[in-house]
């Protein structure tokens, strides 16, 4: 069944924005442990093969005005660039919520331990368990209850405010004049 607000307009779960940072969020640990191994793997692959650091082989490219355009490595190069963006936007959207938001510290904590952290937690008591310190009083509702909220306060960070509501708030601040 379909969650819609007294207004008629979805809920946070079903706005497509939510369902993308939360999908952002679920992968987050496996795209830090791809992105890690793979630049591991061709730093590896890259002193084995031409006897020196990538850092250094670059170096001597630029400085020889060599091309490296189109190449397997510069391919490989870009595509750990791009989930490095990635990761570098959502790091930095998550420090924008922590230090900006009214509830960003609670937020930061409970985005952290449920999708963040480096070793994920076994389960929602594990979870609590470690948010105790942040979050006084904290139970298993309020963490149900916080959880969406924050993950919908990120949304609004990476995606922007392009809600319906924000947009009914933008139009009875700045109306147009006719």
């Amino acid at each position: 069944m379909s969650k819609k607000r007294m207004d008629n307009t979805p809920s946070a779960e079903e706005n497509p924005l939510f369902h993308d940072t939360w999908k952002l969020l679920k992968n987050y640990r496996d795209v830090v442990w791809n992105l890690e191994l793979a630049v591991q793997q061709v730093k590896n692959q890259f002193e084995i093969e031409y006897g020196s650091s990538i850092e250094e082989f670059l170096d001597s490219i630029y400085l020889a005005g060599a091309d490296i355009g189109g190449s397997k490595l510069e391919n490989y190069a870009r595509s750990i660039e791009r989930s490095n963006k990635m990761l570098n936007l959502l790091n930095s959207a998550v420090d924008i919520l922590r230090s900006k938001h009214k509830h960003g510290e609670q937020y930061y904590w409970i985005l952290y331990y449920s999708y963040l952290s480096p070793q994920q937690l076994q389960n929602t008591d594990e979870i609590i368990e470690n948010l105790i310190p942040h979050i006084a009083n904290i139970s298993k509702r309020t963490y149900y209850r916080r959880r969406p909220e924050a993950v919908q306060a990120l949304s609004s960070i990476l995606w922007g405010y392009t809600s319906k509501e924000c947009i009914k708030i933008l139009d009875k601040l700045f109306p147009e004049t006719e």
